[in-house]
């Protein structure tokens, strides 16, 4: 397993208010109706989740990245677990040419609006029980998606994760280092149900057999 970021420079484009989300709204009701998945979560008001989830481009670089680094080349089978509307997997399809690209998602409605140009390729699915056979995929990525589980359920998606993957697999999870950084990730989370710190989560990567690379999202 090895630390390897991708996806700071996407996150810290966005601007947060950490107060403002915990005493505008009632949090507790806004985090019920986001961990519906729905509309109100992706395509809803701010306080429910995206906001508008939209294709802008932002992942581009990401995919890109990711694919030089792994040496990703025609015919490589990716898998996104977690993939919303498969903004990233429409990137993967564009910078690799002829990437075989599969996204699953909890979501009904993500699959359902996904990027017109691979919805096909989408599908609604739980990780803990992926639906493909061992080392199908050249390379499995799960981008801000695993913290939502309870951790028996964690266990077993990290499991699927490493039986679907022939070798390559990364994954990002929200984190903290600090006291200021978990109370941020509280302020502002609104499905996440793990709570770790990086040894923690590094800890169960090791016990769930998981030797893929990881990142983490810190709330600063």
């Amino acid at each position: 397993m090895t630390h390897i970021d991708f996806i700071e420079r996407v996150h810290t484009s966005t601007k947060r208010n950490y107060l403002e989300r915990v005493v505008e709204h009632d949090k507790a009701e806004c985090a019920t109706i986001s961990k519906q998945f729905g509309k109100d979560y992706w395509d809803g008001d701010r306080r429910y989740g995206y906001g508008g989830y939209n294709y802008d481009g932002r992942w581009r670089s990401v995919a890109e990245n990711i694919a030089n680094h792994y040496n990703l080349e025609t015919g490589s089978k990716i898998l996104d677990i977690g993939c919303g509307k498969g903004f990233l997997l429409y990137e993967f399809a564009q910078v690799v040419a002829g990437a075989q690209v599969v996204g699953i998602d909890i979501s009904k409605y993500a699959i359902d609006n996904g990027k017109e140009e691979i919805q096909q390729f989408l599908q609604i699915g739980n990780a803990t029980v992926l639906p493909f056979e061992d080392n199908t995929f050249d390379l499995v990525v799960s981008i801000n998606t695993l913290h939502n589980l309870y951790n028996f359920d964690l266990k077993k998606a990290l499991q699927e994760m490493e039986r679907v993957g022939k070798q390559n697999k990364y994954l990002v999870v929200d984190s903290y280092r600090t006291e200021e950084e978990k109370m941020n990730l509280l302020y502002w989370q609104i499905t996440c149900e793990c709570f770790y710190t990086p040894q923690e989560w590094e800890w169960f990567f090791q016990e769930s057999g998981y030797t893929g690379d990881y990142s983490y999202i810190f709330y600063e």
